[in-house]
């Protein structure tokens, strides 16, 4: 069925930044006493926020300081404003959307700066989306709660039931799950099976969602 409204995740699904994420961890905990390779960091720690990575790489075994959180972000903000790729396909999606008249949001885990950074960086992209990026570190209640993509329907002025959620991670599914929308799991670079026992429908290639969407 052809949703009314569509929220999108930012990191893996619109911009192609986890990987450039996941290589800059590996060499910061590395530096603080936990070697993990970056596959084992891409399955372990994607989508998340970077406060819930600390929490789990301490768990760990990592000795990170307590102002690490907001060191890394500079870093990995300093990395990402050197460029940071469009997920191939991504365009032709909000272009479908835009002519079959259905709006769309970005609902993310990551902040508002990072957002500006990774969309600003390529010319109209932010426009597009009329006003609709939001954070859940902005809202207070990042993924897996729903509150996100809970407040992104609403001021999409769409019900929930009547959204999809374009998600790549597992904790992102969760959430809406939880919000009690339709997710479609983009498993290009996450195990579909990861987002399938979430609930998510996996789909491989962006490319191939506006017909998946019915448009």
């Amino acid at each position: 069925m052809t949703p009314r409204a569509v929220i999108f995740d930012c990191d893996g699904v619109v911009v192609d930044s986890e990987g450039m994420t996941f290589e800059l961890l590996v060499g910061e905990f590395a530096s603080h006493d936990l070697l993990l390779p970056v596959e084992v960091i891409a399955r372990d720690f994607i989508g998340g926020t970077m406060a819930d990575v600390a929490h789990r790489a301490r768990k760990a075994g990592a000795t990170l300081p307590d102002t690490w959180v907001d060191d890394f972000y500079q870093r990995l903000y300093t990395r990402l404003a050197k460029g940071t790729p469009m997920i191939p396909g991504i365009l032709g999606v909000l272009d479908a959307l835009d002519t079959a008249d259905i709006p769309f949001a970005i609902g993310s885990n990551g902040s508002d700066q990072k957002m500006q950074i990774t969309l600003g960086q390529h010319p109209g992209l932010i426009a597009r989306f009329r006003g609709h990026l939001y954070s859940g570190q902005t809202l207070g209640a990042p993924k897996p709660a729903p509150d996100l993509y809970l407040h992104a329907a609403g001021q999409l002025g769409v019900a929930p039931t009547d959204c999809v959620v374009i998600e790549d991670s597992p904790t992102g599914a969760r959430a809406a799950s939880a919000a009690g929308m339709r997710c479609m799991g983009f498993a290009a670079h996450t195990p579909a099976e990861r987002l399938t026992a979430v609930g998510a429908e996996p789909f491989f290639d962006m490319n191939d969602l506006p017909r998946l969407l019915g448009l």
